[in-house]
């Protein structure tokens, strides 16, 4: 399944990944990822840690948090996370009618990631997947979980969980327990 909302509509690409996203928690299917865009670059992270997508909420920000925290938002009665995963990971935003969040099941936490737009749902093969390469930084690319060997161009395929640190996983505890306590 490949929609594009370039090519059919963001409304209508947005059904098309709900649809996978239930139909992938439905079977347990493994080996699918949603793609997206932060910058000009593409991503995708497995379709099984993805609840849903939505349009960019309204955020209440949350004093002392990171740059990248944008605060917290009530979806149907519960209180999420919101991060700009653009900012932390560096990239530069490319702000759009298509921004979206996508809200991901990390561990017991339930997190909302906004991104520039949401591509499509991928399926690779194992011969379309490497490992990470081993890149030398000052800053952790643990996060990189795999490459997608797409046609034209490489998609890293990120591992949310690994991409929050502690300064991160405290700031959405926190949020959420303040909001608990209002």
């Amino acid at each position: 399944m490949s929609t594009t909302p370039r090519e059919t509509g963001s409304s209508q690409a947005q059904e098309s990944v709900a649809h996978a996203i239930s139909q992938v928690h439905l079977t347990g299917g493994g080996n699918r990822y949603i793609s997206f865009s932060l910058g000009s670059e593409e991503y995708a992270i497995p379709l099984l840690d993805v609840r849903e997508v939505i349009a960019v909420p309204e955020t209440t920000p949350v004093p002392f948090t990171p740059p990248h925290f944008m605060g917290i938002m009530n979806l149907r009665g519960q209180v999420i996370s919101v991060i700009d995963l653009r900012t932390k990971l560096g990239i530069k935003p490319v702000a759009g009618p298509e921004t979206a969040v996508i809200i991901c099941d990390i561990g017991a936490a339930c997190l909302g990631v906004l991104v520039d737009s949401i591509n499509s749902v991928v399926s690779p093969d194992e011969g379309q997947l490497s490992a990470k390469p081993e890149i030398e930084s000052q800053k952790s690319t643990d996060y990189i979980s795999a490459v997608y060997r797409k046609t034209d161009r490489l998609v890293l395929i990120i591992d949310l969980k690994k991409a929050l640190n502690g300064e991160d996983r405290k700031a959405i505890s926190t949020a959420a327990t303040t909001k608990k306590a209002a």
